[in-house]
């Protein structure tokens, strides 16, 4: 049963989530096991996006941060700031359309944040599409 790319971003962003839990209550965790734990099969996107987020992550936030406006990345929930995490990394990383990768998280945003946030997600990754240069 192979995971489709929207199912692998919903598994990536539960894993981003749950690894942030660990991060900010200074839980030793590994990162594969948690991969492994979240995945009834390997998948290498699914690996390779949380691994190069987390690799990343300063980068990441920084240029998140950077679109926030009025805002703080420390404000926004773990789920919110797991999808902009991802949705950025692949937008800078891959060479997925980018249009592709917004409305993806839109989608994972409608189906788990408020309408407040999936407007502000939209609207960063927006920002960051037009802005930002990609790092394939």
């Amino acid at each position: 049963m192979k995971l489709t790319r929207t199912e692998a971003r919903e598994k990536i962003m539960i894993i981003l989530y749950q690894i942030d839990f660990y991060i900010k209550d200074n839980i030793s965790f590994d990162v594969e096991e948690v991969i492994h734990e979240n995945l009834e099969i390997d998948n290498k996107f699914v690996r390779d996006v949380v691994n190069g987020v987390l690799d990343n992550v300063e980068n990441i936030d920084s240029i998140i941060s950077k679109y926030l406006d009025n805002w703080d990345l420390d404000r926004l929930g773990k789920t919110d700031k797991a999808i902009l995490r991802l949705s950025t990394y692949e937008m800078l990383y891959y060479d997925t359309p980018k249009v592709v990768v917004i409305n993806e998280a839109v989608e994972l945003a409608k189906k788990y944040s408020d309408d407040k946030v999936v407007k502000l997600i939209n609207a960063v990754l927006d920002k960051i599409r037009d802005n930002e240069e990609t790092h394939e």
